[in-house]
């Protein structure tokens, strides 16, 4: 778990800190309906981001470790999606306007071109950051990581508390992608000699390998996006379309459902952090022989993190609900701990993941993913004219939840690793129970006050004293590994 550590932390710090962007962007928009704009634009990039990658992260992981020659391996992933995204930008260039008119932004067809080129840059070097963790290069990957993100924020608080012009709100998101662009491009100079020492020479046999075990990934990615974002995506159209809402209106809803959406992704925040150094850490322990001791171990602590952090933050709301400055935001704030459970359940899926991609048969991740993608759609579409964005909420919850169970039995039979279900019962339904005490025991509803924040954390610490009460090492066990 040192890994985790070592990628984690730029990636946690990095997190929180484009997290407190939050306060930042609801202030400047007084009208939750700007807000949705750039939450519908940064939901289509996690779309493309999956498409444009088109897996070879995953990809260069396995055969890194399974091939000897390291640069081959290298050279054939960076130069898939590098052609993955010349042709995008081409597409793109020729066909901005249709979409920007399809997507209701027909006098901005320049967010489109911009959102193009900085997902295109982000795909093209995720692969030599990747190739940094495949090296155990901590200190380089750190340091690019770390200037994209400072880069980024400091735009932002620039452009928006300087120069931004409240009463032209179309400005604003024009900064915003400006300012991710910029930031975009300090991955490119950080990373500058991977490009310029790509040997042009592409390995026919070893690509068509390579895209065979990333495809089912891809699928399942994109099925993964459609479940983590796709909520975002079509609450605009379908409360405008079938919904009766006005095209402002739906925007609105849409922002103030982003808005809290982000206070449910601290989660999400210690998922992204663990899931840099798992992977690889995963794969590399895929052949020791005490490999699903150590991966059930990892799963009970990882069960009983993502527990706390639920707890902190659905414990914690009338503070953590001050992130979003704008009271018009508020009306949301019900969904936060639905998405706080659905994100526990997401993690817990991540995990259990590793047995369709350590044992080759990523085809059941895509199935999965798919299955989960239908019912997102299908919830979405059934429910979002009648309860807007609680319906993508439950949606979310309902769609992880199955895909966690799914997996778990899956994996049962194709790549048995026997995790302890009562610790999981136990660690998950005692977080349940204590939110549900605190929610019963309703202390000064709607607003803060110190007799309710005690009471809470107490909450909290009884929870992480029964973990660690259960974790820790029995004296036996101690004096055994002493020896």
């Amino acid at each position: 778990m040192g890994q985790t550590a070592i990628y984690g932390l730029p990636t946690i710090v990095g997190r929180l800190l484009n997290y407190f962007l939050v306060p930042l962007y609801t202030k400047a928009f007084a009208n939750p309906a700007d807000y949705g704009v750039v939450s519908e634009l940064y939901a289509v990039v996690a779309f493309l981001m999956v498409l444009l990658t088109f897996g070879m992260e995953t990809s260069y992981f396995k055969f890194f470790n399974d091939k000897e020659n390291k640069k081959e391996v290298f050279a054939n992933s960076f130069l898939t999606v590098i052609g993955f995204n010349v042709i995008f930008l081409l597409v793109l260039l020729l066909f901005n306007q249709s979409l920007a008119n399809a997507m209701s932004y027909p006098d901005h067809n320049e967010y489109i071109i911009l959102l193009g080129v900085i997902v295109a840059i982000d795909a093209i070097t995720a692969l030599p950051m990747a190739k940094l963790r495949s090296e155990q290069n901590a200190r380089k990957f750190s340091i690019i990581h770390f200037s994209a993100i400072l880069v980024n924020i400091g735009l932002n608080l620039f452009f928006l508390l300087v120069v931004f012009d409240k009463d032209r709100p179309e400005e604003g998101v024009l900064f915003i992608l400006i300012a991710n662009l910029l930031s975009s491009a300090i991955k490119i100079l950080g990373t500058y000699e991977d490009f310029l020492r790509i040997k042009w020479a592409y390995n026919k046999e070893l690509a068509r390998e390579m895209l065979k075990y990333a495809l089912p990934l891809v699928i399942a990615g994109f099925a993964g996006i459609i479940n983590e974002t796709l909520d975002r995506v079509m609450l605009k159209h379908v409360l405008h379309n079938r919904g009766g809402y006005s095209l402002d209106k739906s925007l609105a809803e849409l922002g103030i459902y982003s808005a809290c959406y982000k206070l449910a992704m601290i989660v999400t925040i210690f998922l992204q952090a663990y899931r840099y150094a798992a992977e690889p850490f995963f794969f590399s322990h895929s052949k020791g022989e005490d490999r699903n001791k150590l991966y059930v171990k990892i799963m009970n602590y990882f069960i009983a993190a993502v527990c706390i952090v639920f707890l902190g933050v659905a414990l914690n709301i009338d503070i953590f609900k001050h992130f979003i400055r704008n009271e018009a935001y508020w009306e949301g704030l019900g969904v936060v701990p639905i998405l706080l459970i659905a994100n526990v359940f997401l993690g817990i899926y991540f995990n259990q993941s590793i047995w369709y991609k350590l044992s080759g048969q990523t085809k059941f991740g895509a199935y999965i993913a798919i299955g989960g993608a239908t019912i997102t759609i299908l919830i979405n579409l059934l429910f979002i004219p009648y309860y807007s964005y609680w319906a993508a909420a439950w949606a979310t919850l309902i769609v992880y939840g199955a895909q966690m169970v799914a997996s778990y039995l899956l994996g049962q039979k194709y790549y048995r690793i026997d995790y302890n279900l009562r610790k999981f019962g136990l660690y998950f339904g005692l977080a349940i129970f204590l939110f549900l005490v605190a929610f019963f025991v309703n202390l000064d509803p709607g607003i803060f006050s110190w007799k309710k924040f005690f009471f809470h954390n107490a909450l909290i610490a009884f929870y992480a004293f029964i973990v660690w009460f259960i974790e820790k090492p029995s004296p036996s066990k101690q004096l055994t590994s002493d020896r």
